[in-house]
Order: structure tokens, then sequence, then C-alpha cells
């Protein structure tokens, strides 16, 4: 299969008939791919009723977008999207195929590989293109404690899972000249896979990954009754709070709010780090934040390191004094 003519494939993702973010910000970066490559980017999106989730993929940068709409796709059953996903890079042999690495995504895209006996790099933080058309891959390993830099040379399609919010949406294009396509695709159930109930995540305030400020905490946090200092300083930032992975293994916090290689990867506008040290496996979630202010009672901790601006003070006593400022000009008008 010759690398240079197949194009670059997003496999998107969509719940509800909405189109994730993250699927976005893969097109995003697909489209730098393509200036380097010269090759066509297919969006393809799998679900029921989505023909209008299909346009608006069409807006974010696909030159096709190629659909497969059945009931028995309404909801996520791996078997059945594997089966329907293989059969489509089968009859059209991309050269790449990318895919969020939600949890969905890092579901469906080892199956795929799998079935296709090619190779997959997970959970990527940056791709480009080399001088001979092969995809170049970016991750953390080691626990986060290097960088890997990866090429797939003779396996193909060249497989990625790309971490949600490491890279920008571009603006919606008004008037895309790309086509959609349904594809006829035999879709069938998978008769060991039953849904029984499907409920949304109820959460207090917007999801972290798209706010735009950030109130983060780490180990340095010692009282888990200090955390409503916390909750306070964000609600009066119109902000979230997020956390380190410590804190998720003490209970104090939900695997959805840790910030890191192992938890989810934001870019606020704003993050303010709370007594975290700076491990890369935390900065390299947070480290594409417009503005970064971090409070430790370390001076060297190594957080100051990656921070426009760095507070030694113990939170205990700055935080109150943060809220009380706050407060007053708030009532000043």
């Amino acid at each position: 299969m010759d690398k240079k003519n197949n194009g670059i494939w997003v496999v998107a993702e969509q719940k509800g008939g909405k189109v994730l973010e993250a699927s976005f910000e893969l097109l995003a970066k697909a489209l730098e791919l393509k200036k380097a490559a010269n090759q066509e980017i297919t969006a393809i999106l799998l679900g029921s009723q989505i023909k209008e989730a299909a346009q608006e993929l069409l807006c974010y940068g696909a030159d096709i977008v190629r659909i497969v709409d059945d009931e028995v796709l309404k909801y996520y059953k791996p078997r059945t999207f594997e089966r329907v996903l293989v059969k489509l890079i089968r009859d059209y042999q991309p050269a790449i195929v990318l895919l969020s690495a939600t949890s969905q995504g890092r579901d469906l895209a080892p199956r795929v590989m799998c079935q296709l006996q090619t190779g997959l790099t997970a959970d990527c933080l940056d791709l480009s293109i080399d001088e001979q058309g092969l995809l170049v891959q970016e991750k953390p390993s080691y626990g986060g404690n290097i960088m890997c830099t990866i090429v797939i040379e003779n396996a193909l399609p060249q497989m990625a899972t790309v971490r949600p919010g490491v890279f920008s949406k571009i603006e919606p294009l008004v008037n895309p000249q790309g086509k959609l396509r349904e594809e006829a695709v035999e879709v069938l159930d998978d008769e060991a896979y039953e849904i029984i109930e499907s409920c949304p995540v109820s959460a207090s305030g917007s999801a972290i990954t798209e706010a735009e400020i950030i109130v983060s905490c780490g180990r340095g946090v010692k009282n888990q009754q200090d955390l409503a200092l916390l909750n306070e300083l964000a609600e009066l930032l119109q902000g979230e709070v997020g956390c380190t992975r410590p804190l998720v293994d003490q209970g104090w916090f939900t695997h959805e709010l840790q910030i890191g290689q192992s938890g989810i990867t934001v870019k606020p506008k704003l993050i303010i780090n709370i007594g975290i040290s700076g491990a890369v496996q935390y900065v390299v979630g947070m480290q594409n934040a417009k503005t970064i202010i971090s409070v430790n009672r370390n001076q060297s901790a190594e957080i100051f390191a990656i921070s426009d601006y760095g507070i030694v003070a113990d939170y205990t006593e700055l935080l109150p004094a943060v809220i009380n400022e706050i407060n007053k000009r708030k009532q000043q008008g």
C-alpha cells in the first residue's frame, strides 16, 4: 500500500448525536498533517441519526465524512464498532488512522489494531510527518519521565490515539466544501453485549476539560477540610477544581478530576496550582495553560520552573486573604 496516497482518517466520536470536542481537536491536528503529507482527511462517524453531527465535522476540516448510520450503533458496543471500522479500513486502506484517547477510543483502537495486524501508539501528545511521509508520534513513557518518538515503518495503517485537550480546534468553516458519504456496511449486533441503562454523568459545574479557570491541588494539601478553601476560590473565579493523582488515591477526588499523564489534559486560560511539587506526570497534563500561577511552601519546588507567577507561602494563610480580597472587590462593584 502506498503510504502517500491513502489519506488521513480521524475516527470521530459522538454521544447522543453530539460530536465530542476531542474529535474537533483531532481534526485540527489532521489539518496540520495534511499540509505535510498532502493527503485527504476523512472523518469516520458511527452512530444512529447522526447526519447532522456529520455535517459539523465538515465544518471543522474534514474533506470527506463517511458515516454508518444504524440503530444498532446508537450506543458503543466494542465488538460491533470494531467490526464496522475494520471493514471500512480494509475497503479504503487509509495510511493513517487517528482516534481520541477517550475511554471509548482507548478500548476501540487496540481491538482494531489486532484485527489489522498493524501498530498502534497510545496516548500521544504530538504528531508530525517526516520526510518519508511517515507518521511521527510523541508520547510520554516510563511514568512520564521520558518522551518517546515512535515511527511505524512497515505496518499500515499507522495508528495512534491522542490525548484530549492537547490540541485546539479551529474556527468552524462557514461554507465547507467537503462531502458526506453514507456507507452501506452490514451492522451485526453483539448478542453477548447488552446495555441495560444509560445515564449521564452528574457533576456540578462544567467539565474540567472545558473550564477556563482551574484551581488544582496536590499532596501539599494535608487536610481534606482545606478543600473548602479551594472550592470557594474556584466558585468565586467561576472555575473548576482539579487535583493530582495522590489525592485521587486518597479518595478525596474522583478520577475524572485528575490532571496529568494518567488522568486528563487541560489547557485553561488560568490554572492555580496549590501544594503541587511539579512532577512531570502532572506537568504534561497542564503545561499548555495560558497562565500558570503556583503556590508552594517550598521555594525550590519544580512547579515554579513552568509557572508564570510563583508564590512561596502557606496556602492556609494565603487563600483566605485572596478570597477576602475578591469578595471585597465584588462588593465595591
